[in-house]
């Protein structure tokens, strides 16, 4: 049974060419493509945001702009404490590019990123490695197995057994993490795709489900990129372990 999916501008072109050597090309990189174009529009954005910078915003551009890293430093430091605000960038950026690549599909002819678990898995290892590297800076390696091993452990401290499988079972945890953490947002979004092309090859008779649902999908890409953002802010606050804990309270 072949999967209903809507058109998009670069399948139409590798199937437009299929005898150039250039249309396996656009099926394999398909979503990096679209990627790419998101990361040329923030980028434009950003540079049309930031040119004409002052103290007091003068364009509704450039006040959008800050209304949206505060908000989202706001976020950030309201889960990691002040010493977050460190994390606001790349945890912004995640969001911002998240949430553009989910909602770009819903636009004709155009396909969202991050239904491909390629796309998703990509950014999930990009926070996992960020997440090891900010532990083992701020606790050292061995501080890091340490305290993964646990705390308080009371009178078990001096069993090693009870810490060992701790430490065991944390590790394989922190290597699952980013692998739920791609599926989650993978899968909510290329069910929204495969739903829209559904209702889509009803014809006229499916445009009203197909228009509502559009409008949910608006709300599904907004919270996917939310959970996306909440859980990497939360899996820094863990890594932190009691510093990250401190500031908060």
């Amino acid at each position: 049974m072949v999967e209903p999916k809507l058109p998009d501008i670069v399948t139409l072109l590798a199937d437009a060419y299929k005898s150039h050597p250039i249309a396996k090309y656009l099926y394999s990189f398909q979503d990096a493509i679209y990627s790419l174009i998101i990361v040329l529009i923030l980028t434009l954005l950003a540079i049309f945001a930031s040119r004409k910078h002052e103290l007091i915003p003068g364009s509704r551009l450039q006040n959008a702009a800050e209304a949206i890293v505060g908000g989202i430093d706001d976020f950030v430091c309201g889960i990691l404490g002040p010493k977050g605000r460190r994390f606001t960038p790349f945890i912004g950026t995640l969001f911002i590019y998240i949430l553009c690549m989910n909602l770009f599909g819903l636009i004709p002819f155009m396909k969202s990123a991050t239904s491909s678990w390629s796309t998703t898995f990509g950014l999930a290892v990009c926070v996992f490695c960020y997440v090891q590297y900010t532990a083992v800076r701020e606790m050292g390696f061995l501080g890091y197995m340490d305290h993964l091993a646990g705390k308080p452990r009371g009178i078990m401290a001096f069993s090693v057994v009870l810490p060992l499988l701790i430490l065991v079972l944390h590790i394989i945890s922190e290597f699952i993490k980013p692998i739920s953490l791609s599926l989650r947002l993978r899968s909510n979004i290329w069910g929204e795709d495969l739903l829209l092309a559904v209702l889509a090859s009803f014809g006229v008779k499916g445009v009203g489900l197909l228009l509502f649902n559009m409008l949910a999908s608006v709300l599904t890409a907004v919270v996917q990129a939310v959970v996306f953002a909440l859980l990497s802010t939360i899996y820094f606050a863990l890594a932190l372990g009691e510093e990250a804990n401190e500031d908060i309270a």
